[in-house]
């Protein structure tokens, strides 16, 4: 156990508080990333309570929510004004987010103002990194991200409505391996100095032992990513509960790599794993579309995220009609 993370039975104790956590990956439908999802001119609460209610008929009871410390730096109370105000959306429909902080995936210079429109057929091609791979490595820019985190978990810190605190997304992503360490570890610590109520993750997606290993030594409650089949997953959560503390994966589902509702939430079920699919309804991510589609490419036969068109009509009928009668 490091400094700051919690022992085993009290992590243990709070997971069997939860029910099973059965939740998504969320950002808007008329939102291509985080900073368009939060900036004041571009949060669309409307459009949140309408999909928020669709994942909630699923009975979904919690959402993976990404923040961007862009939007702190613009404005702290301006962010933590709308957050609030998705607070009271997704408690309305029984959801519980989780916030997460830092992001090393997709595109490297995060900046304010009018994001991209989508590049047709191309998945995520509007998604931005955070803080960004220019800051990642330069500790002397980390001043306002120290201020972000401890101000963040100070004052959300003892809100029950928040389910848990995801510290940074896929560290290392984007060819930076090894060099996020030192910026994933200073997280820790900042959080950690904070200590909020809710738990604090960081989730494992990579062969990146190092890295790994830190998050193991770090995290609260074990997460993990696996977009792989079944037996990868069983496989993967039968290993990571060795580590005797509360195990969800925080990203799964990719219909085309046999990685399916109707596969994996059994597996879930069965072993007391929570779980987070990528994506609720089909808009301006593009994730619909697989990893490396190129411009232009056809609406896929088989989607590779999301459940929703943007009408409320589901991708596949059988499927939500499964999810439904797993979820009670």
């Amino acid at each position: 156990m490091s400094l700051g993370q919690w022992p085993l039975e009290k992590a243990n104790a709070w997971y069997q508080e939860q029910p099973w956590l059965v939740g998504f990956n969320f950002i808007p439908s008329t939102a291509i990333n985080q900073l368009e999802m939060w900036q004041w001119q571009t949060f669309d609460v409307d459009t949140m309570d309408v999909e928020l209610s669709w994942a909630a008929n699923l009975g979904f009871n919690s959402a993976r929510v990404y923040l961007h410390d862009l939007i702190y730096e613009a404005g702290a109370a301006g962010l933590k004004t709308r957050m609030r105000s998705f607070l009271n959306i997704a408690t309305s429909h029984g959801i519980r987010p989780v916030f997460v902080l830092f992001d090393d995936c997709w595109n490297q210079n995060p900046k304010l103002g009018m994001q991209p429109d989508p590049i047709p057929g191309v998945h995520n091609s509007g998604w931005v990194q955070s803080p960004g791979s220019s800051k990642v490595t330069v500790p002397s820019t980390w001043d306002v991200l120290q201020d972000y985190v401890e101000d963040l978990l100070s004052s959300f810190g003892q809100d029950e409505r928040i389910l848990m605190w995801d510290l940074y997304n896929e560290p290392g992503n984007n060819n930076l391996g090894m060099q996020s360490l030192p910026l994933l570890q200073a997280v820790f610590r900042w959080a950690q100095a904070v200590r909020p109520l809710q738990p604090l993750t960081a989730g494992l997606w990579a062969d990146l032992p190092e890295l790994n290993q830190f998050q193991l030594s770090a995290s609260d409650v074990i997460t993990f990513h696996n977009y792989e089949d079944a037996a990868s997953l069983e496989k993967q959560i039968v290993y990571l509960k060795t580590n005797g503390r509360p195990v969800i994966c925080t990203e799964y589902m990719a219909r085309t790599r046999c990685s399916q509702f109707e596969t994996h939430l059994p597996v879930f079920k069965r072993l007391g794993v929570g779980c987070y699919n990528w994506g609720l309804v089909s808009g301006k991510t593009n994730t619909i579309f697989p990893w490396g589609s190129p411009k232009r490419a056809p609406e896929p036969e088989v989607w590779f995220h999301d459940i929703f068109r943007r009408d409320g009509t589901p991708f596949d009928p059988r499927e939500v009609e499964f999810i439904r009668t797993i979820t009670g």
